[in-house]
């Protein structure tokens, strides 16, 4: 297969594995901070910047494998007028999560395919989650058993494991939940030819 993935993250590679796409990892290194405050100014809402995340990661790696078909994505949280990317430490992540407490956030999960530096396709997919009231003792209970690997997920859960017991209602999809919009991916890599229809 000639699908190369943008990302480093644990989560989409798992997805796609468990999913059978065979692929290479090749994260790209992009400054999503400048470009989140770019296109936040530009007035882009949640899916347009997801989707423009999504797309300059998957069209930068296309540069670097001629011929190859580069997957990118991103996801991103919208709440109180900001959108929020991962934090960098335990305690922002305890601050993260006491903040969205019994709140309801929008999370945007985009993906985008991209060939020899054109962009192919792209995809949003926006989940409401509702946190539920989260006692300071659950919140510390949470991050000690989960350590630092929840700060690989912009919202600091990992919803298919302990994360979930954050929840009190999620509308969304369960696959963009975890990072990536599993189900139209695959059909446009059918579309593509990289998969079997």
């Amino acid at each position: 297969m000639n699908l190369i993935l943008a990302s480093g993250s644990a989560s989409r590679k798992a997805l796609l594995t468990a999913a059978g796409v065979v692929f290479t990892a090749d994260p790209a290194d992009l400054d999503e901070d400048r470009l989140m405050a770019d296109l936040k100014a530009r007035g882009a809402d949640a899916a347009g910047v997801a989707s423009e995340l999504a797309g300059q990661k998957a069209l930068a790696v296309s540069r670097r494998h001629p011929g190859k078909t580069v997957l990118g994505g991103d996801s991103i949280i919208a709440f109180g007028g900001e959108y929020l990317s991962k934090c960098a430490s335990l305690d922002e992540a305890r601050d993260l999560l006491a903040r969205l407490s019994g709140h309801e956030h929008l999370l945007v999960s985009a993906a985008a395919l991209a060939r020899d530096g054109a962009l192919l396709w792209t995809h949003a997919s926006p989940c409401r989650m509702t946190l539920r009231d989260l006692s300071p003792e659950f919140l510390g209970d949470y991050l000690a058993a989960e350590g630092p690997a929840v700060l690989s997920s912009v919202g600091c859960y990992h919803f298919e494991g302990r994360g979930a017991q954050l929840f009190a209602k999620v509308d969304g999809d369960y696959f963009s939940v975890l990072g990536l919009p599993l189900l139209p991916v695959l059909a446009q890599l059918r579309k593509e030819g990289l998969l079997g229809s």
